[in-house]
């Protein structure tokens, strides 16, 4: 795996792509870190701060729980966990609760009993077009507990 840090510039025209991306603000950050873990996927690490870039998509990554906070969550019921863990898009009979979010935009999934983060994902619909929903796939899962780049993640510090 190579890793790098990136320039000043780099810095400034990453964290602007995130802030739009995400829709919140960061802290002035230095010394962004990119670890090159396949040749579509890095994860950017810096002070208090964890991305996964999926091709030109960017993440938070699983492990960044005051991060992942910030995301509108769907809660998903115990027997939709281990579809989740092995990267099953989440589909609507699973969803207990959710809060409201746009289409196209990065929704965490949380499992009820212990209110843990299971997946990052992006909406396929609306959490309004979610309302009117019986059945089908709501969110497309990136990022989940125990795929590879949370694997890879575990071993990579600061």
């Amino acid at each position: 795996m190579k890793s790098n840090l990136i320039s000043k510039s780099e810095t400034a025209t990453l964290l602007k792509t995130v802030t739009e991306k995400w829709g919140m603000e960061f802290p002035k950050i230095k010394n962004l870190k990119v670890h090159e873990i396949a040749d579509d996927a890095q994860i950017i690490m810096g002070q208090g701060i964890k991305i996964l870039k999926i091709n030109d998509e960017y993440l938070p990554f699983l492990s960044e729980t005051q991060m992942l906070e910030k995301f509108p969550h769907v809660t998903v019921d115990m027997g939709a966990v281990k579809f989740m863990c092995k990267g099953a898009n989440v589909m609507r009979p699973g969803i207990k609760t959710h809060d409201e979010f746009e289409k196209e935009k990065i929704v965490c999934i949380v499992e009820e009993s212990q209110h843990k983060f299971l997946a990052v994902g992006k909406s396929l619909v609306s959490s309004a077009e979610l309302e009117e929903m019986e059945k089908g796939e709501v969110i497309k899962n990136m990022h989940y507990i125990s795929d590879k780049f949370w694997e890879i993640g575990k071993t990579i510090y600061e």
